[in-house]
């Protein structure tokens, strides 16, 4: 299938609503694309699995470039606000029972998302286990002995998520908060459960994903995986902005300034604009 400019013109509209939040109407106000073209696209692409392939093509890029770490994965859910209600929405019961959504992601070492589950935000982290797990889209490794993969949330603390560790072959690894901090103190380990706390924070600067105002659960999800494949493509090509359809620039500045970057093991910051003093 030949990419046209239409299609470019709505994938542009489609990243604008993740990106800022904006109902699909306000389009029109835009020299984007039509709403209504950009919305029937998206809903095609949804129900193709679209989001799902590109977020799935960058986890294979990125498991052959740095590779997955699948030796301390995370799992952990957050809550959003659902003002339109639908599917897989339910009362949330720290925001006065007002009706939201919660998303359950699994990560790896790094703060990769590997799996995503939606519900509504009166359900326990714990039920959306099974359904996290089995969402991830790329092959998983098979645990040894000598390299186990563990799984960190205490709120998995049940006879239920012990019951599918054990199932899907994963070390369950329960420490409070506290438990943790002291542990590093003594022996100077590693904090592991923050990085599915980043990954929840990258989300929320998705404003379509930190608020949701798709009533099909269908819609927001692909919202999610559609975050989801930035942020791995973002982990991947590190100092890489992704400006679509637009390739990224290519100086040896650049490239330099991405191996660097690449080396150290964490993504490139966007530089701020440079704002004038006031008064000039």
């Amino acid at each position: 299938m030949r990419w046209t400019r239409s299609f470019l013109c709505c994938a542009r509209a489609g990243i604008s609503v993740l990106r800022t939040g904006c109902q699909w109407n306000a389009l029109r106000e835009t020299t984007l694309c039509s709403s209504s073209s950009a919305h029937r696209r998206f809903q095609e692409w949804a129900e193709a699995g679209v989001f799902a392939a590109f977020w799935r093509k960058g986890l294979l890029a990125y498991d052959a470039l740095a590779g997955i770490d699948w030796t301390w994965l995370a799992l952990g859910g957050a809550m959003g606000k659902a003002p339109l209600g639908g599917g897989e929405t339910g009362r949330n019961p720290t925001d006065r029972s007002k009706l939201g959504v919660k998303r359950s992601a699994l990560t790896d070492g790094r703060g990769v998302p590997l799996g995503a589950a939606i519900a509504g935000a009166n359900r326990n982290d714990h039920k959306l286990m099974r359904e996290t797990l089995d969402a991830i889209p790329v092959e998983r490794p098979r645990p040894t002995r000598r390299h186990p993969q563990h799984l960190l949330d205490k709120g998995l603390d049940y006879d239920e998520p012990r019951a599918i560790a054990a199932e899907f072959a994963f070390t369950l690894h329960l420490r409070t908060r506290s438990e943790e901090i002291n542990a590093k103190r003594r022996a100077r380990a590693k904090a592991r459960r923050w990085v599915v706390g980043r990954t929840h924070s990258w989300l929320n600067r998705f404003r379509a994903v930190l608020i949701r105002w798709n009533r099909k659960p269908g819609n927001y999800l692909a919202l999610l995986h559609s975050a989801f494949g930035l942020i791995t493509w973002r982990r991947t090509l590190p100092g890489w902005i992704l400006r679509f359809p637009e390739p990224p620039s290519a100086d040896p500045a650049t490239r330099a300034r991405r191996r660097a970057c690449w080396r150290r093991g964490r993504r490139a910051r966007s530089r701020p604009w440079r704002r004038a003093p006031r008064g000039r």
